[in-house]
């Protein structure tokens, strides 16, 4: 349903969203922004930076982000690096996933800013396996990524921040075992990844892993519970976003704090399937708060 303020403007609405070409409608709208630039002054343009989240300078250090990104890079060895455009196609990530076009920030020329790497990742996959289908695809990378919903009025939050991000795309095997596999190969990794963090002056306390999943998956989330030696817990899957059935989520301790929280969080999903029209093809992703790292898990944070 369109929003209220709309109603006047339908028949606009209408023909700018399905009747003009997208290069008509490209062109534009490039020169309404023309035009829009073109009127403002600058007092307007520094009034919009030193108030709207959007503009807002990282919370983080540049140089504890890169020292970290590098730490992290470090521990997922067994993934391809790659470093993502700043922008996607339009609709990455509500054309595959359960999320609203508003919680991203829509760009021109048919693009939109990332706002979860793994949605990009799942689009290299299926590039790549569209060529060599039998070659399993393993990606890694750091990225800061914008969104636009409200940010929580917590400490460590805002409207953009960095993700580390690992993604997996290949054949399902005989009785799932590309995705087993891959889910171990992600949770070892991410905790390789909290393990050399603490040799560098963070501290993550008592650690959990939680494997929730759908009763058609739950051989599948005991077998990778099996294969983990350390605390596990199962539990019902209930949120839909995580399509393929399998969800994780790393439970870890701040140091100056009594609760655990979920620092890591990753799954199977059926977007490959979407993208590439194979049932077959199976994709895993998992991502960590790596702006909360150095705000909440650092031995010497005030």
């Amino acid at each position: 349903m369109a929003p209220t303020w709309t109603t006047p403007h339908l028949a606009e609405l209408e023909r700018l969203s399905s009747e003009l070409s997208g290069t008509e409608l490209q062109s534009l709208l490039l020169e309404v922004m023309r035009r829009r630039a073109q009127a403002r002054t600058t007092s307007e343009v520094l009034s919009q930076y030193e108030q709207d989240l959007f503009c807002a300078p990282g919370l983080v250090d540049q140089r504890t982000s890169t020292a970290l990104d590098a730490h992290l890079l470090a521990a997922a060895d067994a993934f391809e690096a790659i470093e993502l455009a700043p922008i996607a196609p339009l609709g990455t990530c509500s054309t595959v996933a359960l999320t609203d076009q508003h919680r991203v920030l829509s760009a021109l020329r048919r693009m939109e800013v990332v706002s979860d790497p793994t949605n990009v990742m799942a689009l290299e996959c299926a590039r790549r396996l569209r060529a060599r289908p039998d070659v399993p695809v393993h990606l890694t990378t750091c990225q800061r990524v914008l969104r636009t919903q409200p940010v929580p009025d917590l400490p460590a939050h805002s409207q953009h921040f960095r993700i580390f991000a690992l993604a997996s795309g290949g054949r399902e095997a005989q009785e799932h075992a590309f995705t087993v596999q891959t889910l171990l190969l992600h949770i070892r990794s991410m905790l390789c990844a909290l393990e050399r963090l603490e040799q560098h002056g963070y501290s993550f306390g008592a650690q959990h892993v939680a494997l929730l999943c759908t009763p058609e998956r739950q051989q599948v989330a005991e077998r990778v519970g099996r294969e983990l030696q350390m605390d596990v817990r199962l539990g019902p899957l209930e949120h839909a976003y995580y399509s393929g059935g399998v969800r994780y989520q790393i439970w870890v301790t701040p140091p100056t704090e009594a609760e655990a929280l979920p620092l890591i969080d990753g799954g199977s999903f059926d977007w490959l399937t979407k993208l590439a029209h194979n049932r077959r093809l199976v994709f895993i992703a998992s991502g960590a708060g790596a702006q909360l790292i150095p705000l909440r898990f650092a031995l010497n944070s005030n």
